[in-house]
């Protein structure tokens, strides 16, 4: 038998994920989304730029995976318009205004929560601005996902929702809520629970081009 180098681990780790992410890849296309594997955050975002006219507004939600790409300000700098609601100090009703716009722009760049091996898409949501949008809205959905964001079923993907990214995502926006305090989520009745509109959208809607771009990286919450 032949043993491997300690240096070749990550090389092995990168091929088992490209397996298991060109497979969910194949999933989505056939539940008709366009969908394309990423082997680095810089070749994803040789993707999105080459995808996004340089004329076209871009609608970008509360998404850490988003910001972790670094793409905002290549973006911006080429000359997009970017409409984003996270800004310090923003009132409630500006902030509602610009999710409102968000959802309006010409392409809807987001992440998502989990995706099944069955190409399923699985969100939790607060205030519902995201899901919608990625359902309705925009022309163009474009939603990048880590190969953390990869489950084997709808029920580990509610269950990925609701107890890794929503309790960090609690964690990051303050939310008095008890997970805040634990790291553990027990489907609070809290006021200010941000675990609130669970979407699965398990074909692309009719009138929504999607397409979803899987990398092979940790990405977001």
């Amino acid at each position: 038998m032949k043993i491997s180098k300690s240096t070749g681990f990550s090389s092995i780790k990168r091929w088992y994920h490209e397996k298991q992410l060109l497979a969910v890849v194949k999933s989505l296309r056939r539940k008709e989304f366009s969908a394309y594997y990423f082997p680095t955050i810089a070749s994803v975002n040789r993707y999105l730029l080459k995808t996004i006219p340089k004329s076209a507004t871009v609608g970008i939600p509360g998404s850490v995976t988003v910001r972790e790409l670094s793409i905002i300000g290549k973006l911006r700098k080429r000359g997009n318009t970017i409409i984003h609601h996270w800004k310090v100090g923003q009132t409630e009703e500006k902030s509602r205004g610009d999710r409102l716009k968000e959802a309006h722009a010409d392409y809807y760049l987001t992440s998502t929560n989990a995706i099944t091996t069955d190409g399923d898409i699985i969100n939790i949501d607060g205030i519902g601005n995201r899901v919608a949008a990625m359902i309705y809205g925009p022309s163009n959905v474009l939603i990048i996902a880590g190969r953390n964001k990869i489950v084997p079923s709808i029920e580990a993907g509610i269950k990925r929702s609701r107890n890794i990214a929503a309790v960090m995502n609690a964690k990051r926006v303050g939310a008095k809520t008890p997970c805040v305090q634990t790291g553990i989520c027990i489907d609070c009745d809290a006021k200010k629970r941000i675990c609130r509109v669970i979407s699965i959208i398990q074909y692309r809607p009719l009138h929504t081009n999607i397409s979803v771009m899987l990398v092979n990286k940790e990405l977001g919450f």
